[in-house]
């Protein structure tokens, strides 16, 4: 298991390069919404997914290492958070999120504290 929030555990089945933009995304009660944009990066992976009208059209972003499951063939990514853990988490920031450290820290603490895996 990797230890890290910002990094695909080994057992997700994640392939590096594979491109996730529009896959589904279920957390542990149903689906959330649809990656909208996502990072492969050594110790900054990530999707930033587009809830819809689930929560308004707000937009969260995930670090990898809450991907569970990556289904290559169904193009669905799981989670292991439930929808209100996903909803109450910290508001996504499309001017943060890259290379904020602490915008980093603040998301990743949010997750690392839910984490079940």
């Amino acid at each position: 298991m990797n230890d890290s929030i910002w990094g695909y555990q080994s057992t997700a089945g994640y392939i590096a390069g594979t491109d996730l933009t529009g896959w589904n995304v279920e957390a542990t009660d149903g689906s959330i919404g649809k990656i909208d944009k996502h990072s492969d990066e050594v110790n900054s992976s990530y999707v930033v997914v587009d809830t819809g009208v689930w929560i308004f059209g707000k937009h969260v972003l995930l670090p990898a290492g809450t991907v569970k499951t990556v289904d290559l063939v169904e193009h669905r990514i799981y989670v292991d958070l439930t929808k209100e853990q996903i909803k109450d988490s910290p508001e996504f920031d499309k001017d943060k999120h890259l290379g904020d450290a602490g915008y980093h820290e603040q998301v990743g603490g949010y997750y690392q504290s839910h984490r079940r895996i």
